[in-house]
C-alpha cells in the first residue's frame, strides 16, 4: 500500500499517512513555464496498491489535470490498482441537466477519471448520491456523519439540539443525523431565484428555544446558511450552529459568516483551510483524516467500508 498525494491538499495526505504509519511516496507534482502539469514518480510502484489524494477544489481545473496526470504516470509505472481518493469532489453539483443544452459535468468528470486508468474512487459526501452510479468502477462514498456526530457530542448540549436542513434538498442527511443523535428536525424551505442568491420562505418545524444545528455537504458563498441562521433565530431559537463537510469559501463568503447569526461553524478538512479559515472567530475545522485512512486500509485488505457506519 502507498500513498501519493497531490498539491490540491497536502496537509489531509500527511495526516491519512500519519493514521496509517505509511511515508507518502516520493513525487514531483509540478509545472512547465506554460502552467503544463508534470508529474514524476520518484519510487518504485510496480505491483503497488497505490492511493491518489486530491481533492478538485479550487483551482479546480489544475487539480483535476493533476489527478488525472498522476493516475496515467501510476499506470505506465505498472502500479497493480490505482484508487483516487478524493475528498471533495469538483462539479458535483453539475449532476444533471437544469435547463436545455447544458451539460452534466460530473458525469464528464467521472470519465476522465475512469479513462485514465482509476481501478476505484474513495470520496466524501457527494452532493448528489447518483454521481457514484457515473463511475464505471467500483466507487465507495463515505460519509462525514459519524466525525460530525462524534464532536457534536463533545461540543453541544443534546437536551435543546433540533437538526435543521438549510433546504428540502438536505433533508435526507438532516433526518440521518437526526436519527443519530435522538434529535428533532425541522427543516428551512426557500426559493431559489438564480444561481448563488436564495431567499428563506419558512421553517417547518418549531424552533423556539432550541439550539439548531444545520448540516448540509457544501458551503460556498455561504449566502444560503446566513439567511437560514438569520431566519430561524427570527423564530426564536436559543442559538445555531452549523456543520458543512466541505468549506469552498468563495468571494466574501468567510466575511458573510463572521457576520452572521451563525456562534459556530464547523467544517472538515477535505478541502485544505486557508490561514482567513483558520483565523475566523467562528469558524472550527474538524479532520476526516482517521475516517478516509480507515477507509483506504479497509480497502487495501478488502474488508467492509460500509461497516464504518454502522
Amino acid at each position: 500500500m502507498k500513498l501519493l498525494s497531490c498539491n490540491s491538499n497536502r496537509a489531509l495526505a500527511s495526516d491519512i499517512a500519519d493514521y496509517l504509519n505509511l511515508s507518502l511516496t516520493r513525487a514531483s507534482v509540478k509545472r512547465f513555464a506554460d502552467e503544463e502539469v508534470f508529474v514524476e514518480i520518484d519510487e518504485n510502484v510496480r505491483g503497488e496498491d497505490v492511493f491518489v489524494i486530491q481533492s478538485t477544489s479550487y483551482p479546480a481545473n489544475d487539480h483535476i489535470m493533476e489527478l488525472l496526470i498522476s493516475i496515467d504516470a501510476l499506470v505506465r509505472s505498472s502500479a497493480r490498482r490505482i484508487t483516487a481518493v478524493i475528498p471533495y469532489f469538483g462539479y458535483s453539483r453539475q449532476d444533471r441537466k437544469t435547463s436545455a443544452r447544458t451539460p452534466i459535468s460530473a458525469k464528464l468528470v467521472a470519465n476522465l477519471i475512469t479513462k485514465a486508468g482509476a481501478d476505484r474512487v474513495l470520496t466524501c459526501d457527494l452532493h448528489a448520491g447518483q454521481i457514484q452510479g457515473f463511475f464505471d468502477i467500483p466507487t465507495d462514498n463515505l460519509f462525514a456523519a459519524p466525525v460530525i456526530e462524534k464532536d457534536i457530542r463533545e461540543n453541544l448540549d443534546l437536551d435543546k439540539l433540533m437538526i435543521v436542513s438549510p433546504d428540502v434538498g438536505g433533508v435526507v442527511r438532516a433526518r440521518h443525523l437526526a436519527k443519530r443523535l435522538g434529535a428533532d428536525l425541522a427543516i428551512v424551505d426557500k426559493r431559489r431565484e438564480k444561481a448563488g442568491e436564495s431567499e428563506v420562505m419558512n421553517i417547518i418545524g418549531d424552533v423556539t428555544g432550541r439550539t439548531c444545528l444545520m448540516v448540509d455537504d457544501i458551503i460556498d458563498s455561504g449566502g444560503t446558511l446566513c439567511n437560514a441562521a438569520q431566519a430561524i433565530m427570527d423564530q426564536g431559537a436559543g442559538e445555531v450552529h452549523s456543520y458543512i463537510t466541505h468549506g469552498v469559501f468563495s468571494g466574501e463568503a468567510i466575511e458573510r459568516v463572521g457576520n452572521s447569526a451563525l456562534k459556530s461553524l464547523i467544517v472538515s478538512d477535505s478541502i485544505q483551510p486557508t490561514e482567513a479559515v483558520k483565523s475566523a472567530a467562528n469558524i472550527r475545522v474538524v479532520s476526516v483524516a482517521p475516517l478516509m485512512g480507515e477507509a483506504m486500509r479497509r480497502i487495501a485488505r478488502e474488508e467492509s467500508v460500509s461497516s464504518l457506519f454502522d
